[in-house]
């Protein structure tokens, strides 16, 4: 969905529980960054329309070749017209995983505590898959989803039950962790998912998977091969954000309607123009880092008819995202969604099995 320019991380087909980016935590970040509250981006601010040359530049991804299973990196289209892939529906004779739900207090967290920011949640739920091919005391590869992106209807564990058990992935698990209640400027989930900093992969890493290994009986990788990030608008610039600062933490990127726009709230000095500063400063100038990331973008995309100046377009903003990640040499895919939407539905449903399948490309247990 789009709401005066800003996300709501859809809840379609069930991947999505909720509609949920920015605001202030009440202790010192884990970052070493300000927690001073600026004002938010302002809703419903009018941006310049797109400009002749960049829609020209958009143009050329309708003209990329199809995508297609055992394509490289590159940049590629699919659409117009979509199909649910079978993997995400429970096949007779599978065997299935288990999956548990706990929840996390506000209240103890470090990270995290109530703020009181829009849309705070006193508790967020925590869903996790254990493939039933698991054997206790192994160390586990697993996701770690935002927004809990995969839990409603079970899609993500459907498509691990098959795909695990025809060999197609690891036996993984994964964790599905709802964000912090709202959306957009000064919301709690902003803060969380719009902040351009390591903080979020440090509260995963403190507070969610030790919780996850203690009420789960799992232990989990701390080979960064073995750990892969997923989400959505906001949700998906948190997933590259977790990866990005922390590349000892996850190797492994898949994002669907990525928010890499200036949405960050508070304002921060040092990223001035917030998850923009991906594709304008910070991968360009930095070295490559050890990262296999897939990206999807919608034709109709937020802002896809505002002018690149306003940076709240997210079809340029995926496109730049991939014109800096072939330039550094990274393994990545760039997937143009004809007839999309943000997060579309359709377009999940007809690619999760074969991005995840991309995403995990090359990885060997250790």
């Amino acid at each position: 969905m789009k709401i005066a320019g800003m996300t709501c991380a859809a809840a379609l087909l069930g991947v999505l529980s909720v509609c949920p980016p920015a605001g202030l935590a009440q202790t010192p970040p884990a970052n070493g960054q300000s927690n001073q509250v600026t004002s938010a981006p302002r809703r419903g601010a009018r941006r310049a329309p797109i400009t002749p040359e960049e829609q020209a530049q958009i143009a050329k991804l309708a003209a990329l070749p199809a995508w297609k299973a055992g394509d490289g990196n590159g940049d590629y289209s699919i659409g117009p017209d979509y199909s649910p892939a079978p993997e995400q529906r429970h096949k007779a004779g599978v065997p299935e995983g288990k999956v548990i739900t706990f929840e996390l207090k506000a209240a103890d967290s470090k990270f995290y505590p109530p703020t009181g920011l829009r849309g705070t949640r006193e508790t967020r739920k925590v869903t996790v898959y254990i493939p039933s091919q698991y054997k206790p005391g192994t160390a586990a590869p697993f996701i770690v989803s935002a927004d809990a992106y995969g839990s409603g209807r079970k899609q993500l564990p459907n498509i691990l039950d098959n795909m695990i058990a025809e060999h197609r992935l690891p036996a993984m698990v994964a964790v599905m962790v709802e964000n912090g209640g709202g959306d957009g400027g000064g919301s709690e989930r902003g803060l969380e998912y719009d902040t351009v900093s390591g903080k979020f992969a440090e509260f995963i890493e403190a507070e969610v998977l030790p919780r996850v290994e203690k009420e789960c009986g799992v232990t989990l990788t701390k080979n960064p091969d073995g750990r892969m990030t997923l989400g959505g608008s906001s949700g998906g610039a948190v997933a590259f954000t977790m990866a990005w600062f922390h590349p000892e933490l996850y190797h492994r990127v898949l994002v669907y309607s990525g928010t890499f726009v200036n949405q960050q709230s508070p304002r921060d000095p040092q990223f001035p123009h917030g998850a923009w500063e991906y594709h304008e400063h910070l991968i360009p100038a930095s070295p490559a880092k050890p990262l296999r990331i897939w990206l999807e973008v919608g034709e109709h995309d937020n802002g896809y008819n505002s002018a690149a100046s306003g940076l709240h377009n997210w079809v340029l903003a995926n496109q730049r995202m991939a014109e800096v990640l072939k330039a550094k040499g990274y393994h990545y895919q760039l997937i143009y969604a004809k007839n999309a939407g943000h997060t579309d539905g359709k377009v999940i449903a007809q690619t999760y099995p074969q991005a995840l399948e991309w995403v995990w490309k090359g990885y060997e247990a250790k």
